[in-house]
C-alpha cells in the first residue's frame, strides 16, 4: 500500500538560505515525504550541510538530528551560533570552539596563508582528499573550511563552514566575521609555510642561514619551532604588516 504524502513547514535564517534556491529563501516553504524521514535527513535533501546547522525547534521545541518528522511540523533552522549563548536549548555540537583550528580544502591554498599571518592554527596539504579532512578535523577538533559542500554533507562532521566568496581576500573577512574572531588575532605568531610557532632567535644562532645583506642589514630574527624558517623584519613583513593593519582598520570601521 503506498503511503500518503506527509506535509511540513520549513523556515531555515540568516546564511543557511545562501543553499536554497532563491525562492525558498527567508520565508516558510512546504516540504512532502512519504516515509518517516528524520530532520536531519529533510535538511540536507534541502541541500543543507548539517555541519552548518547549531539549532532546530520543531513547533517552538529544541530537537536534535535524530527527530522524526511528523505531519504539519513547524521547523525552524538556524545557523551556527559561535557567539552566542544559546546553552539553554538542545545545541546540536556540545559547544563552539574558541581554542580556533582551522582545516581547509585544496582549493583554499591562499586563505591558508591569510589565516596563518593572523595567527591561527591552519592545517592545510593540496593533496588531500576528502575522507582525510573530514578525519582530521575530528579527530584534531578543527573547524573544515571548503568550498566543496559534499564534504560538509558527511555524516562524521560537526564543525565546518562552506566558504562563499572565489576571492582570498574576501575569504579571509569572510571567515573572520563568521566566526567571531575580531578580537583574537595574533598576527605573526605562525609560520606561514608549516604553521608552526614563532619564537625569537639569536642572530648568531641562525647567521650562517642568512645571505649577506641580511646580516649586514638585520638584528632582530625569528625562528619557526617546526620547519626552522627565519623571519626578519624586512619588506615581506612590510607588506604583511599593511595587510594587518588593513584587516584591523576594516575592523574599527564595523565597531563605530
Amino acid at each position: 500500500m503506498t503511503m500518503p504524502d506527509r506535509t511540513v513547514s520549513f523556515r531555515f535564517y540568516e546564511e543557511l538560505n545562501d543553499f536554497l534556491p532563491k525562492e525558498k529563501r527567508k520565508k516558510t516553504f512546504s516540504y512532502n515525504f512519504r516515509y518517516n524521514q528524520s530532520v536531519k535527513d529533510a535538511i540536507e535533501a534541502l541541500g543543507i550541510p548539517h555541519a552548518e546547522v547549531d539549532l532546530i525547534l520543531v513547533n517552538g521545541n529544541s530537537v536534535d538530528f535524530s527527530y522524526v518528522l511528523k505531519n504539519g511540523d513547524y521547523v525552524s533552522v538556524y545557523p551556527v551560533f559561535e557567539s552566542l549563548d544559546i546553552s539553554l536549548v538542545s545545541r546540536l555540537r556540545n559547544a563552539p570552539l574558541r581554542q580556533v583550528k582551522f582545516i581547509l580544502d585544496v582549493h583554499l591554498g591562499k586563505l591558508c596563508k591569510y589565516l596563518r599571518i593572523l595567527g591561527f592554527d591552519t592545517y592545510y596539504r593540496n593533496d588531500l582528499e576528502d575522507s582525510e579532512i573530514v578525519s582530521i578535523s575530528v579527530n584534531e577538533n578543527r573547524i573544515i573550511l571548503t568550498r566543496d559542500i559534499g564534504i560538509l554533507k558527511n555524516g562524521k562532521v560537526t564543525h565546518g563552514y562552506w566558504v562563499r566568496s572565489q576571492n582570498s581576500r574576501q575569504q579571509l573577512w569572510e571567515v573572520i566575521h563568521r566566526f567571531d574572531l575580531e578580537n583574537i588575532l595574533q598576527p605573526f605568531y605562525r609560520c606561514i609555510s608549516c604553521n608552526g610557532l614563532i619564537h625569537p632567535v639569536e642572530k648568531e644562532k641562525i647567521e650562517h642561514l642568512l645571505r649577506e645583506n641580511t646580516k649586514r642589514f638585520f638584528t632582530d630574527f625569528y625562528q619557526c619551532n617546526d620547519c626552522g624558517k627565519v623571519y626578519w623584519e624586512g619588506t615581506h613583513y612590510e607588506n604583511m604588516q599593511e595587510f594587518v593593519n588593513n584587516i584591523i582598520s576594516r575592523k574599527k570601521l564595523l565597531i563605530r
